[in-house]
């Protein structure tokens, strides 16, 4: 058939090229027509070719040769050696007493474990690489506009300080025309002084002329002199012009000044990724890297704590969590018993305001009246930062182990949140690009949280929930959802993220939990009868846990699939 004139050739025999094929030789792996089979099979009489129809091509096993034993097929396995071997093998005793398979068993247990391996990749590794694939492609898109972000904070901090400049040099200017004017203006006053002597002497050389001039003895007996008068010369005016010193450039004083940046890392870990799986397993084995939310939320478990008004929770292992209320002890429980395993006592007898765990499960909390946020190691608490002027409300503990605290002034007229790396601090945000203030004031509650994208989220109480990027760039505000299940007003408290960047925040008013995407997009409330929920924190499972105000208990929740 001509392929000029037709979209698709008939197969042909690889014998004679000119008839259409009807058979097929399984040994030799040859398309034959039914007139060249025997010539096929006489070509090589010492083969033992497996001619069957073209439709049943690959349907004859071929049997491996011996590599011990030349022109002997194997039809059986030896399973403790792994090799396939023929009669010859098995006679000569060289097997004896291993345990020998048909070949056809082996190799249909291998199929089987090839297919296995092909679901496997297709079913499990390849959809996780897959995902580690988008992973990856939306961390590179993150980091892109973080890095957009970071030049624009730089360039607007170079503007500030431009504008900033420009004033420096403005006043400076001023301060030489108002230098300038004195002087001159205590010249001006000599020099009319001199001109009104020169005047008077002028006058005085006319009155002598005249005198001069006149027969009239009396006249000039009566002239009197004033040349004394006006040989006493006015004092001279030696004005000193200010000099301007030109502040030496240190470029690394400059620097400083100006601000740094801080040095980047990769890092890897070895199980950071988790094969995904259609199988059932318990929480803590591997995950799915997406996770869907419930369209019900269930509540696992409820924990007693015995406050008098529960605030806060926070986790310290996926089995523990700590607890705090108005008094100045911290409780330390057990999730699955529901039992107390230990409690603290403040250094300074004050209720905490807040509590964390750091990354190495050390428990941190603020003392507002005493000004300091502190850290208890081996039940031992140090003060890690004092303030002045300033009080301590909510805290958390950074991917980076930075201590975030949101605070507010002593006269309760401003509030900004510092990161401090130990008792260091290493940033401060308070004002959006337009100079106002990012946060509330008065003495209102205010919690904090760090999400998986390095936005620091403030939820500040009776106004918003707050989100900032990573340098401080003001992201968006949330300011609630309605209709709200009670319909009273958003009053959002404790704040946490889970391993999706979901935001979460507990709205005491409505009694329940409102769940925003990382970009401020409400998704859903969580109420499971929620009474007064405050603190808010989520384990390694992204199972919630509520602290409940008024009936002093926990909530486990589970609201992810």
């Amino acid at each position: 058939m001509d392929p000029r004139t037709s979209a698709q050739d008939v197969m042909r025999c690889d014998l004679c090229e000119t008839s259409m094929v009807q058979m097929h030789c399984d040994s030799c792996l040859i398309n034959l027509c039914k007139a060249c089979v025997g010539e096929h099979i006489a070509a090589d009489e010492s083969e033992d070719h497996k001619v069957v129809k073209f439709q049943s091509r690959k349907s004859t096993p071929l049997y491996p040769g011996c590599i011990s034993h030349n022109k002997e097929r194997c039809e059986m396995h030896c399973d403790q050696c792994h090799i396939p071997v023929c009669t010859k093998c098995i006679a000569s005793g060289k097997h004896l007493s291993h345990n020998i398979l048909t070949i056809l068993q082996a190799y249909m247990a291998k199929k089987e474990k090839i297919l296995k391996n092909k679901t496997e990749l297709n079913e499990t590794i390849f959809p996780t690489y897959q995902d580690i694939s988008f992973d990856l492609q939306n961390r590179m898109s993150q980091l892109e506009k973080k890095y957009g972000d970071l030049s624009t904070a730089i360039t607007k901090h170079g503007e500030d300080w431009h504008r900033e400049i420009d004033k420096l040099v403005q006043k400076l200017k001023a301060e030489v025309e108002e230098m300038k004017t004195t002087q001159l203006h205590t010249l001006q006053k000599h020099l009319d002084e001199v001109n009104k002597k020169m005047s008077d002497i002028n006058d005085e050389i006319n009155s002598i002329d005249v005198n001069l001039d006149s027969n009239n003895m009396s006249d000039v007996f009566s002239a009197t002199s004033t040349v004394e008068e006006y040989k006493k010369l006015p004092q001279k005016i030696l004005p000193s012009l200010p000099k301007f010193t030109p502040g030496r450039i240190q470029r690394e004083e400059l620097c400083k000044l100006f601000g740094t940046l801080s040095s980047i890392s990769v890092q890897s870990e070895e199980h950071g990724y988790s094969i995904k799986t259609t199988q059932k397993s318990p929480e803590a084995a591997s995950s799915p890297v997406i996770k869907q939310l419930l369209d019900e939320p269930q509540t696992v478990t409820t924990i007693h704590t015995g406050y008098e008004n529960l605030y806060n929770v926070a986790c310290l292992s996926d089995e523990e969590i700590w607890t705090c209320d108005n008094s100045r002890t911290m409780k330390l429980f057990s999730i699955n018993q529901g039992s107390q395993l230990k409690s603290i006592t403040t250094k300074s007898q004050n209720a905490p305001w807040d509590i964390a765990v750091t990354n190495s499960g050390d428990l941190v909390y603020t003392d507002y009246w005493d000004r300091t946020v502190n850290i208890v190691k081996n039940e031992e608490i140090q003060t890690v930062i004092r303030l002045q002027k300033w009080r301590p409300r909510g805290v958390c503990s950074t991917s980076s182990d930075d201590l975030l605290v949101i605070m507010n002034s002593d006269d309760v007229t401003q509030s900004k949140v510092v990161r401090y790396s130990g008792s260091t601090e290493k940033q401060s945000i308070q004002f959006d690009d337009q100079g106002r203030p990012l946060y509330s004031s008065g003495g209102y509650y205010r919690y904090i949280t760090e999400n998986r994208n390095l936005d620091v989220c403030v939820a500040d109480y009776r106004v918003k929930v707050v989100v900032v990027n990573q340098v401080g760039k003001l992201r968006f505000r949330y300011t609630g959802h309605t209709p709200a299940p009670k319909n009273k007003q958003f009053s959002p408290l404790g704040i946490t993220t889970d391993s999706q960047s979901h935001i979460l925040t507990a709205d005491c008013n409505n009694d329940c939990v409102h769940i925003i995407d990382q970009d401020g997009q409400f998704l859903r409330y969580i109420d499971c009868g929620l009474i007064e929920p405050k603190g808010l924190c989520i384990d390694t499972n992204d199972n919630l846990f509520v602290a409940q105000c008024r009936n002093k208990q926990v909530k486990k929740i589970k609201y992810l699939q």
